[in-house]
């Protein structure tokens, strides 16, 4: 049977916001992360990262280092007793200077791709799954893939909660990744399925957009 998943945005929603990041001992983890994904994962979801790597196009990133990113991440959350199911990244910009990468895509958030590929991959039963992260981009990628969205005021967040984009909203709005599984985790069982709120988002620590 498919499994119903959490697509996390990684930068500014799993591990603190560092711009293009190309070196370890810029990579910090939040204090709750490791707890959250454990929790996900005791909860009967996959949890899969999905992120926008465009330093990758722009010459400021290796992909050798992203793949060293992810086994480092890993092995954070490893050790705590959580995992990550899957990595997913667009590696592609308009405005590269990467030949090959120079280019509009199907997978570059907004865009669905990287959820779309994520299921097919690892049987994700996506009218099951939520997509968390901290900008709206994140959420509309989720929509456009039909999941439910969270959106976290960690990284660009905040900001972004003070600038909805219309037509588009967010089934709760939550103060941190460790929040959002929490909302989550409260819905009924994920083998219940889960229903779009018709009335607005629900927020936690703050006033509704």
């Amino acid at each position: 049977m498919s499994q119903p998943a959490v697509f996390i945005d990684r930068d500014g929603t799993l591990i603190e916001e560092a711009g293009y990041l190309n070196h370890l001992d810029r990579l910090v983890f939040f204090s709750y992360s490791v707890d959250a994904v454990r929790q996900l994962n005791r909860g009967g979801f996959s949890v899969v990262v999905i992120t926008n790597q465009a330093g990758i196009a722009r010459g400021i990133v290796p992909p050798s280092f992203l793949a060293t990113a992810h086994r480092y991440i890993s092995a954070r959350l490893e050790a705590g007793g959580a995992r990550v199911d899957g990595y997913y990244h667009c590696p592609h910009h308009p405005d590269g200077i990467v030949e090959g990468l120079r280019r509009s895509c199907d997978c570059r958030k907004p865009q669905p791709g990287l959820l779309l590929r994520a299921a097919a991959d690892l049987d994700i039963d996506l009218a099951r799954s939520f997509t968390v992260g901290d900008r709206w981009q994140d959420l509309q990628a989720g929509r456009a893939a039909g999941t439910g969205a969270v959106l976290v005021r960690t990284g660009y967040g905040k900001a972004e909660e003070q600038a909805p984009r219309e037509g588009l909203w967010a089934d709760a709005i939550v103060d941190n990744l460790a929040a959002a599984a929490g909302w989550i985790l409260s819905r009924p069982s994920p083998l219940a399925g889960f229903s779009r709120p018709d009335r607005g988002p629900t927020t936690i620590g703050g006033s509704a957009i």
